[in-house]
């Protein structure tokens, strides 16, 4: 049986934590295209995009919200008749008068290629053909607006014109102040930079900068203005300026004619590391922005081919694993985990993946963030992993950083200069957490490349970090862990797992390094530690939330590495007991995340049914995930914390650490094989 998820809101343009834009309605033309801070009964965060068709002479809108005529009448619209997202793309199909318009938004963030990843590009595809057999004329207008460049919409913008070269040519908006990194925080918007709109001239028309208000022009007389506007800078509230393009089908037969426009956003500026300002990886070699988008045009082919072979091979292999829901899940997933990241380089050349933690507090670069989205990255760049690892390496070693285990951050994003989480206070900290998690990760990487080079290179830190584990981890202290919204807590079961896990994963990387007495060393002593863990943690049919506390319970979804890593420091025992029990605690939107609320967390719902063994104990207690993305009422992206009674959003989306959902691919795909 084929499933149709309703997504709780659309990938369209995902590119990084700024330039990313969703549709929040089961229709495009339901209401604005917005940024994912975008609160609803708000202006901020509003980044529209309009699309019309004009066919045979009648303008129809088929994406975007147009205000009222004066008359009160609405502009009819094309009947929308699917949705598909995919990993790579998202196709909307639109029916009406006697043609046929495919929409396709492809942000090619193509794991295994760098520099297209990097780019700050996004394509809009248009194919169009007739349905009823007769010619009709098709013209599409499209525009994007300068809210795409502020924050708030008082900000002023400017715009101008780019020849690319040749017969290439680019519209270009941004702020007026320009301050550029001068902005940092959860909820931001970039200000900074500039967006570029490239027409690809197959069906080229006409483009033009001007007010809003070409669109009612447009779809009245089919005519754009013949100058672009000179009145700048003006603010993007009330008259609004938008850069718009008509792309001229012609007549249009029941053979499909396809065109394709090109979004991008120069930065200028991307990170602040350290005090030392980055641009974005693909600039590393001179790139100019005229330069990537001739690059962005002339490869459109080969990317769009590329994209379509990567998303056929997830979708078969997730559907193989976990059935159709699955696939619709990791699908919707992909683009969310990888565009909550920036690439750079820093100074010595080496990689640097930077996550912004989306709608939780900003930080960039956080471990416990990093950490449950590895496993989309392993999969397909373990480079990757080390460039989320590498700025904590960095911190860690400075005298900033005053402790002796792992550090959370370093620091709000775009501004990666140290710290800030719990104001840096001890009690604040989550030194099992972030110690258990780098070493792990590390554990991963080295099993994922079969080199040990990086491993090498930061081993004086994760032996500081290992032997804290073997002293602290087995019966941890009051503490946070990543789950830090459920407040601190003491004896923490699954907590102690990660550490022991951790000091278990150190072993492994002893043997790597040929350092044998050590590797028997931490391996026996985490054996020590599993079988006291076992007895501390033992309630009957389960184990506990916490060691001191019977009649409590939690996810186990530390677990997962014990398979990964084939450590078996746990018995198939322990784990089919917790399985059972997760079974049997499981309501209508998943399973609980402990015994003391009803929310789960979509990342570890799937690491703890990874642990199954059944294939339908796997899929029964996956399958509550896509019911509630599915039907939650809350239209936001993909969130991470949800109620699994009401299917309630608690708080979070647009996270990487959906990352997380791919661990069922990296269990069956990787190590295993």
């Amino acid at each position: 049986m084929t499933f149709t998820l309703r997504p709780p809101a659309v990938p369209l343009v995902t590119v990084d934590p700024y330039f990313n834009v969703w549709s929040s309605n089961d229709h495009l033309f339901d209401d604005h295209t917005h940024h994912w801070t975008f609160q609803q009964g708000g202006t901020a965060g509003i980044h529209g995009m309009m699309g019309m068709i004009r066919i045979d002479g009648k303008a129809w809108r088929f994406m975007g919200k147009l205000p009222q005529t004066e008359h009160g009448e609405e502009q009819d619209y094309l009947q929308q008749v699917a949705l598909t997202v995919d990993p790579l793309n998202t196709i909307y199909t639109f029916e009406g008068a006697g043609i046929t318009l495919q929409v396709e938004f492809m942000t090619p963030l193509l794991l295994d290629n760098l520099d297209i990843l990097s780019r700050p590009a996004s394509y809009i595809t248009f194919d169009v053909w007739s349905n009823d057999g007769n010619l009709h004329d098709v013209q599409i207008y499209f525009d994007v607006t300068g809210e795409w460049c502020v924050h708030e919409p008082t900000q002023q913008v400017n715009w101008s014109r780019v020849n690319l070269g040749g017969r290439f040519e680019s519209m270009k908006m941004g702020s007026l102040d320009q301050p550029i990194l001068g902005r940092k925080g959860d909820d931001t918007r970039i200000d900074w930079g500039y967006l570029h709109l490239v027409v690809s001239d197959t069906y080229y028309g006409e483009t033009v900068i001007h007010s809003m208000d070409i669109r009612r022009t447009w779809m009245e007389q089919g005519s754009l203005p013949k100058k672009d506007d000179t009145q700048m800078p003006r603010s993007v509230e009330g008259d609004c300026p938008v850069m718009a393009a008509v792309l001229d089908f012609g007549m249009v037969t029941s053979e499909k004619k396809s065109d394709f426009l090109v979004l991008a956003y120069d930065d200028i500026v991307s990170i602040e590391y350290f005090h030392q300002q980055l641009p974005g990886y693909w600039k590393r070699d001179g790139l100019t922005m005229g330069q990537m988008l001739l690059l962005a045009i002339r490869e459109y082919p080969t990317i769009k081919k590329a994209c379509a072979r990567f998303n056929k091979k997830l979708k078969e292999k997730a559907t193989k694993l976990g059935g159709d829901k699955y696939r619709d899940m990791v699908s919707l997933a992909y683009r969310q985990a990888i565009a909550a990241h920036k690439l750079v380089l820093d100074e010595k050349g080496d990689l640097l993946f930077l996550s912004k933690e989306n709608n939780s507090n900003g930080c960039i670069g956080t471990v416990d963030i990093s950490y449950p989205s590895a496993p989309l990255f392993l999969l397909y760049n373990p480079a990757l992993v080390k460039g989320m690892m590498r700025p904590i390496f960095c911190y860690a070693r400075s005298d900033e950083w005053p402790f002796d285990f792992a550090p959370h951050d370093v620091g709000t994003y775009p501004i990666a200069n140290g710290q800030v989480y719990g104001e840096n206070a001890v009690e604040n900290q989550m030194p099992i957490e972030e110690c258990g998690n780098i070493i792990i990760m590390m554990t991963a990487v080295c099993l994922a490349e079969g080199k040990t080079q990086f491993a090498e290179e930061n081993w004086d830190l994760l032996t500081q970090w290992a032997k804290y584990l073997r002293r602290n981890g087995l019966d941890p202290g009051h503490q946070l862990c990543t789950d830090d919204f459920a407040g601190h807590l003491a004896h923490n079961a699954n907590l102690s797992i990660k550490a022991i896990i951790g000091v278990g994963s150190y072993g492994i990387l002893c043997g790597l390094l040929g350092k044998a007495e050590e590797k028997e060393d931490y391996l026996h002593h985490a054996q020590l530690m599993a079988r006291e863990w076992e007895e501390m943690a033992d309630d009957n049919d389960h184990f506990k939330l916490t060691f001191d506390q019977s009649g409590t319970w939690s996810l186990k979804y530390n677990l997962i590495w014990d398979n990964l890593f084939s450590l078996n420091l746990f018995s198939d025992e322990v784990k089919q007991k917790e399985v059972n029990y997760y079974l049997a605690r499981k309501n209508r939107y998943g399973t609980p995340l402990d015994s003391r609320q009803t929310y789960t967390k979509a990342d570890w719902l799937v690491w703890a049914a990874a642990l199954a063994e059944r294939e339908e104990d796997r899929l029964s207690l996956i399958e509550p995930l896509w019911h509630f993305l599915n039907e939650t009422e809350d239209r936001v992206p993909f969130t991470d914390w949800y109620d699994t009674k009401t299917a309630k959003r608690l708080n979070f989306k647009n996270r990487s650490v959906v990352g997380g959902l791919f661990i069922l691919l990296l269990t069956r795909d990787w190590i295993k094989n």
